[in-house]
């Protein structure tokens, strides 16, 4: 543990709840410059007699996202789930827990990484000054982060919770360019290993957020009503198995119009001690909902604000027998 970290574990008087078998987990995240596509199939696979309206006019976009890698040398992707679309990697650490981020700006303007939740000083911040703020194009800058006990489940949650990432140096259009991500942080004894910080009560944990995506300035046709960046059922990898279970971390980002009512077709979720089958969320809230599937099927997930299901906020998650 480094001097800096030592002294802000006392002051917060922390330092003696850690326990020694607290991990050190790097990641290596480079930002750039990739092409995207809404909807790979060019159908709507909702409704296909509907097709894609206005909103197919044009699917693919520059966009800049978060690229995860094995090692510091930015030469191997690490392999991402399918269903987590355009989002970056996802951070995983157990409540004491040290994240350490190298991060590389591959892109053509400054860029940060700034997290929700976790505990950091200001040079670790990712926003509004300090060394970590803004990270020039073709430079490195590596953040170090601390899941202490603020940043775990709280009495009333499940065993892991999500918190967001994304670039700050100017949030508001960097959200929008595809630079986002999510952090999971499991309860100190819940982890299904030292090595691996998955929560170990539960089967399968998806995660879904919900955005509209601007691309030409506030035109209807350039409004990308997306679940991970995809509309129209094209976000594909949302698979459970009856009677497993299951985790969804949600959240969401924008503006005003990205309130959000998440719905699950044929199932229920437990939301904090509340059983539901619609969960809210409102621009940068994020909540985690634990469910057992009890009835196999194709089912739909979607917002059910009427505008945005209209839009293609819409996907299919498969449970299967």
């Amino acid at each position: 543990m480094n001097r800096v970290y030592a002294i802000m574990f006392l002051i917060l008087g922390i330092g003696c709840a850690l326990p020694v078998q607290a991990a050190v987990r790097e990641y290596w995240i480079a930002a750039e410059k990739t092409p995207w596509n809404y909807a790979p199939s060019a159908q709507n696979l909702i409704e296909s007699a509907d097709g894609l309206g206005v909103w197919g006019q044009t699917l693919t976009y520059t966009k800049y996202r978060y690229i995860g890698y094995a090692d510091g040398s930015y030469t191997i992707p690490l392999p991402q789930p399918a269903s987590m679309g355009i989002l970056g990697p996802q951070l995983r650490a157990v409540v004491g827990d040290t994240l350490k981020i190298h991060f590389l700006n591959r892109t053509d303007r400054p860029l940060s990484m700034h997290p929700h939740g976790v505990l950091y000083d200001k040079d670790n911040e990712g926003a509004d000054g300090g060394a970590g703020a803004s990270v020039a194009p073709g430079e490195r800058y590596t953040y170090t982060w601390v899941a202490d006990k603020a940043a775990g489940p709280g009495p009333a949650d499940p065993s892991s919770i999500v918190w967001l990432y994304h670039s700050h140096v100017m949030g508001e259009e960097e959200t929008n360019l595809g630079l986002i991500g999510t952090i999971v942080i499991t309860r100190k004894g819940m982890a299904r290993s030292a090595a691996n910080p998955m929560p170990r009560d539960v089967d399968h944990e998806f995660t879904a957020l919900f955005m509209i995506f601007n691309e030409e300035e506030g035109k209807e046709s350039g409004l990308k009503h997306t679940i991970n960046g995809r509309i129209f059922g094209n976000l594909d990898g949302y698979e459970a198995h009856l009677g497993k279970r299951v985790r969804w971390h949600v959240a969401a980002l924008g503006n005003e119009q990205d309130n959000h009512t998440v719905h699950w077709h044929g199932q229920t979720v437990l939301a904090h001690g509340r059983r539901t089958d619609v969960v809210e969320v409102l621009p940068g809230s994020m909540t985690s909902v634990d469910m057992v599937p009890r009835s196999p099927g194709n089912w739909l997930l979607h917002c059910h604000v009427n505008d945005h299901m209209l839009a293609g906020m819409s996907t299919r998650w498969r449970v299967l027998p």
